[in-house]
């Protein structure tokens, strides 16, 4: 709106409006004097630019998204703790504290002599990434504990474009009555979870079933009991709900390429994987953020073929098979596509 509001500018049209027969160059009294005048008043109209995006969902961040966000009753999803699985070597009483790299457990609940579950202190998908012999905090004597399985996966602060997504969903799709976008909307606000999918009628009359992927779009099938438990606490009498995982789509790729010597071939395997999966990623989004029941979606063998072209250090590339085809992959209604064997092999 105050593109032109450039110091440059601001100087001088201040200039301008002082009279020609007073000293006007660099260095003069008069320049000296307006000079830093123009230069405060740009940082302000910089800073108005960036207020008036603060304003609206598309482009609004952090605490100004939150607070445009509330005026439709919708918060960010906070951040949750992880819930781990601990073997000991014998009993331990619940409340002792367990440490594993730079994360804290605390027992809470027993599951038998030697297992029991366990609250990762630290709030979000840090509690999920140890796995190993804990150290003792409290100094149990004679017992060690081992970090195991996860059985509920903490889950990182709602990110902006996820929660604007999710803002976009509430206002295009409204959700009324318990109708398949209530259902997907209250999937969404369970956290972790980053897209939904809902069928109708799935098994008969009166039946719901609702797919669900985390926030990274990955299958957490740690998710689905909380889910299940948080719309049977907010849905209408009378349905019948599940909730489950989408299937995974294994999809490989495999090519010759040309390199231009620029990245070796370890670091544009790496690079193209990271594209690969992105993409992967995006289409999952299309298929679980969007209310398109019954219909499905490609992965384009065209698409793939412009971003192992598009990798840094591929100068061409030939021979390009997707599941050993040159065709597009179709991805069903409950499926989504996972990135599988990544072999690409250099030629002269």
């Amino acid at each position: 709106m105050w593109e032109d509001m450039t110091y440059e500018n601001i100087l001088n049209d201040m200039l301008n409006r002082v009279p020609n027969n007073v000293d006007k160059r660099p260095g003069s009294i008069i320049y000296d004097a307006l000079a830093p005048c123009a230069y405060k008043l740009a940082e302000t109209y910089f800073k108005l630019n960036n207020f008036i995006d603060l304003f609206f969902v598309d482009t609004a961040v952090g605490e100004y998204l939150n607070r445009k966000a509330a005026d439709y009753g919708i918060t960010r999803k906070p951040a949750t703790k992880a819930i781990r699985k601990i073997v000991t070597t014998g009993p331990v009483d619940i409340g002792t504290r367990w440490g594993l790299e730079d994360t804290t457990y605390v027992i809470i609940e027993k599951i038998s002599d030697t297992e029991y579950k366990a609250e990762c202190e630290q709030y979000g998908e840090i509690g999920n990434i140890y796995t190993g012999e804990l150290n003792n905090i409290d100094n149990v004597n004679g017992i060690t504990a081992t970090l195991t399985d996860i059985l509920i996966s903490g889950e990182d602060e709602e990110t902006d474009d996820n929660f604007r997504r999710r803002i976009y969903a509430y206002l295009q799709k409204p959700a009324t009555s318990g109708n398949a976008n209530h259902y997907k909307q209250w999937a969404l606000e369970v956290p972790g979870v980053g897209g939904a999918k809902v069928f109708s009628l799935w098994n008969g009359p009166g039946t719901v079933k609702v797919l669900i992927v985390d926030s990274d779009m990955n299958i957490d099938e740690t998710l689905e009991q909380s889910v299940y438990e948080y719309i049977e606490s907010v849905r209408p009498i009378g349905a019948t709900v599940t909730v489950d995982s989408p299937i995974e789509k294994v999809i490989n790729v495999s090519a010759n390429i040309k390199l231009n010597r620029s990245k070796t071939l370890n670091e544009v395997v790496t690079n193209f994987t990271n594209l690969f999966i992105e993409y992967l990623k995006s289409t999952v989004f299309k298929t679980y953020n969007a209310y398109n029941e019954g219909t499905s979606i490609t992965i384009s063998y065209a698409k793939i073929g412009s971003i192992l072209l598009a990798t840094e250090g591929v100068d061409d590339h030939s021979n390009l098979l997707i599941n050993e085809g040159t065709s597009n992959i179709t991805i069903g209604n409950d499926e989504i596509p996972i990135a599988g064997t990544i072999n690409l092999t250099e030629v002269v």
